[in-house]
């Protein structure tokens, strides 16, 4: 059993940055592929970035150049570090960690991206 708990989001001006952090219950992240998502209003949730166990970076087209996935092995921590935010970007962002045929997804933390 894995927890997993987002924390960062909140309301910033367009252009403005937010880092968001995910905390897991044990040390997963170096083992594992964990996957930024996120879901706005009336909208299928998305993988917005995600990082393999190797430290390989994948993003989806819209974040790209804008968005940077990292993580901290010693603390069980990841990161999605947000530049340029754009209105189109709000959403509720969660992360989200495979292990063999279970997925485990945190609470989720709400960025507003709004003047």
């Amino acid at each position: 059993q894995v927890q997993l708990v987002e924390s960062g989001g909140g309301l910033v001006q367009p252009g403005g940055s937010l880092r968001l952090s995910c905390v897991a219950s044990r040390s997963i992240f170096s083992f594992y592929v964990m996957g930024w998502y996120r879901q706005a209003p009336g909208k299928q949730r998305e993988l917005v970035a995600r990082i393999t166990s190797s430290g390989i970076t994948n993003y989806e087209d819209s974040v790209k150049g804008r968005f940077t996935v990292s993580r901290d092995n010693a603390k069980n921590l990841a990161y999605l570090q947000m530049n340029s935010l754009k209105p189109e970007d709000t959403a509720v962002y969660f992360c989200s960690v495979r292990i063999g045929s279970l997925e485990y997804w945190g609470q989720g933390t709400q960025v507003t991206v709004s003047s």
